[in-house]
């Protein structure tokens, strides 16, 4: 059985033998059928509220297993490193606020609800897994086109414009969302927008290989040469992006806007 296995087990067996938690909910890679040794563990856990100001969070999650670092990221999510180098998140939240599971619903494709629950003593977490069930939501819009095509002019400018001026490192930071709303282009064409918002995830088995080729250009190391021929590569993608899509969808990008970018990367 694989580790992460193991300790989801151990969650749900900690989660219905303390009277703190009153839900608990697992999302990511093993709610998906895509688990494998290096996924992490996720979950959402609602604590009682008239406890929730006195959990020791650091404590609980430390019982799952040994671990070697346990902080706060950007968003506010707790994430340990455990000693078995099995990476987990926690959200923990009084659960007053298991509503907040409702608005998943616009992130994502969510093909095993069942498979997220882990523990309730509520009644509302069922309810509110299978609300989550069904079909994602529409990415194939001409308002998520013109989104991705909008913000990669955005993004493509900015980083050109900080090449010309030398800050290369600035430049290739900005090249990867460049890169995002390239691929996000690149899986309305090819059907298979169930990762729009992480649109690299299993990259390799989703997109066609000509696709995952002309992705490939748009790669470059720390280097002026190579970052300015993915700048190129980037546009050129694009326009043929956008003469495959603009019969079918209504978009604000158009071909004099195209042949500007072009004449302002060789100016």
């Amino acid at each position: 059985m694989l580790i992460q296995k193991e300790m989801i087990k151990t969650v749900k067996n900690k989660c219905s033998h303390d009277y703190s938690i009153l839900a608990c909910m697992m999302y990511g890679s093993f709610t998906k059928g895509e688990g494998d040794q290096y996924s992490d563990v996720e979950f959402y856990i609602f604590i009682a509220d008239d406890v929730i100001n006195h959990f020791n969070s650091r404590h609980w999650i430390s019982e799952i297993a040994p671990i070697d670092m346990l902080f706060s990221n950007e968003y506010g999510t707790e994430v340990a490193i455990f000693s078995n180098i099995v990476r987990g998140e926690f959200h923990f939240l009084p659960v007053s606020e298991i509503g907040i599971i409702k608005t998943f619903k616009s992130t994502g494709v969510f093909p095993d609800t069942k498979s997220m629950h882990i523990y309730d003593s509520t009644g509302q977490l069922k309810p509110l897994l299978e609300y989550l069930g069904g079909t994602g939501p529409d990415r194939m819009t001409n308002e998520n086109v013109n989104f991705a095509f909008n913000n990669f002019v955005n993004a493509w400018l900015m980083g050109v414009n900080v090449m010309k001026r030398g800050e290369l490192a600035r430049s290739l930071e900005l090249l990867t969302s460049v890169q995002k709303n390239v691929l996000q282009l690149i899986r309305v064409k090819e059907k298979t927008v169930e990762r729009w918002l992480n649109s690299t995830k299993n990259l390799e088995q989703d997109i066609s290989k000509e696709a995952y080729n002309d992705y490939v250009l748009l790669t470059a190391k720390l280097d002026a040469n190579e970052i300015r021929h993915a700048y190129i590569n980037a546009l050129k993608v694009v326009e043929k992006l956008y003469n495959l899509l603009v019969t079918s969808y209504a978009t604000d990008i158009n071909k004099e806007m195209i042949s500007k970018l072009y004449h302002h990367l060789k100016s």
